[in-house]
Order: structure tokens, then sequence, then C-alpha cells
């Protein structure tokens, strides 16, 4: 796969159509009339918005032509719902759609796997402590566990923590009626990038043009390292507040680059 591109097994995103805003509205109207080919073709006018959203996927493990598929669900969705009375492009109205069905798809088909062993270990550790509760009116402590059970303390919580449900990195957090803050926007990005000098160059000359504050977060959230809500309580503003201005420099820069 290139670097910013997404190839998808069996279609030459080259060749794929790509709708006008006339051929859109008036491809929904027939479709609303009855027409089932009309649908067809909104479909297939819409697959690259599909792989600009797959882009910011590129670092979960899941196949990208599964992804693909299940973006068309959320198109299709789109394609069904959407009332040209609020006078909103398709592209406006589906993107959010694609991205719900595929963090859907993602968090459903991420379960971390725990040993048949860790679980029967972990029943027993309960039943121990509903045995004891029930005949001393207490919990036991974790040593007197590790000691009627012979096995060493950290295992006891271990054995526990398997028994909870994992949390994706996409599970909704927050949400004062605009824009969801998800679990992943409050993980500080760490991660070193090796990206080419002439994009180094294309970033730096973008900062510099955007607004200052939105340049602030975006170095203390992917340079330094902070989470939204610790940059939130330097600027004494609300999270939610911080992933707007995120959201909308990192549009910004992304405009300048291009």
């Amino acid at each position: 796969m290139a670097k910013y591109k997404v190839e998808i097994t069996g279609i030459n995103t080259n060749e794929l159509k790509v709708l006008s805003n006339e051929e859109t509205i008036l491809l929904i109207k027939k479709y609303q009339n009855g027409d089932k080919e009309a649908k067809e073709q909104l479909i297939n006018g819409n697959l690259k918005l599909i792989l600009s959203v797959l882009k910011y996927f590129n670092h979960t493990n899941i196949n990208l032509d599964d992804l693909f598929q299940i973006g068309v669900i959320g198109l299709i969705k789109a394609i069904d719902n959407f009332d040209l009375s609020y006078n909103l492009k398709l592209s406006t109205y589906a993107v959010p759609l694609i991205v719900g069905e595929i963090k859907r798809y993602i968090r459903d088909n991420s379960v971390i796997r725990v040993s048949r062993g860790i679980k029967e270990l972990a029943y027993q550790i309960l039943q121990f402590k509903e045995q004891y509760i029930n005949t001393y009116g207490m919990e036991p402590s974790n040593s007197l566990i590790s000691e009627a059970l012979q096995i060493d303390e950290y295992k006891i919580a271990f054995a526990l923590d398997s028994l909870k449900q994992p949390k994706s990195i996409y599970d909704p957090i927050y949400n004062d009626g605009g824009d969801t803050i998800y679990l992943f926007d409050q993980i500080a990005d760490k991660k070193e990038q090796n990206q080419d000098k002439d994009l180094q160059i294309s970033l730096r000359k973008a900062l510099q043009k955007i607004k200052e504050r939105e340049k602030n977060i975006l170095i203390n959230r992917f340079i330094v390292g902070k989470t939204q809500m610790e940059i939130a309580l330097d600027l004494g503003i609300s999270q939610a507040q911080v992933s707007r201005l995120e959201k909308n420099a990192i549009n910004n820069i992304r405009k300048l680059i291009k």
C-alpha cells in the first residue's frame, strides 16, 4: 500500500467516477422517486469518499478491504436517509455515517482473547470470596486468597481483570451536543513519525500560516504529547473546545499542504 493511498483489492481507484453535486442531486431525486439504478450510480459515484475516510484507519490491524465494505454500508445508509431539504452535500452527510460504521466494526472485531485457564482461576477466586463473605461477613484479603488457593497475589488482580469488558479506543466518552470526544482523543500521541523532508518543510510552512492558538494546540498534542484534557487545563477551556480547535487546525493544515 502506498503511503498516502488506500488500495482495495479488485478496484482500480484511479478509474472511480466522482459525481458532481448537480449529478448527485439529480440521482437522489430519481432514487427517491423509485429509480433503483440511480442508487447504484450514487454508490459507485461516491466510492472515493469511502477511500478518503479509510486513510485515517491505516493504523488498525483490520484488513482495509473489509473496512471498505463496511464503509459502503455507511454510504448506503446515507443515501437511503438523505434529505435534500436541508441543503447539504451528500458527502457532508455521509462521512459521519461511514466513519460511524467503520468504528463500530473495529470495536466489535477487536476482542481481546483471554485464556480459559485465566478465566477459570477468576471464577475460583470469586467463588472463594463469596463463600468467605457468607461465612465471616467480610471480604478476604488478597494474601488470604493467595494462601487458600495456592496462587501468587499478583495473579488475583490479573485474573479478575480478565472478566472485565475491554474498552475500545473509539468508545465515546463525552458529547456536549457538538463534536463527540472518543477515548482515542485522551491518548497522548508519543509515536515518532518518519516523514519525508518535503512534507516536513510543507508542515512547518503551514504551521506558520494558521492561527497561533491552533498552532500551539497541534504542537502540544502531537509533538509534546499532551492529551486534550491536559491542553484544556492549560488553556482554561473545555476539552470539547480543544477537540474542535484541534480538528479545525488539522483541516487548515491539510488545505495548506495540498
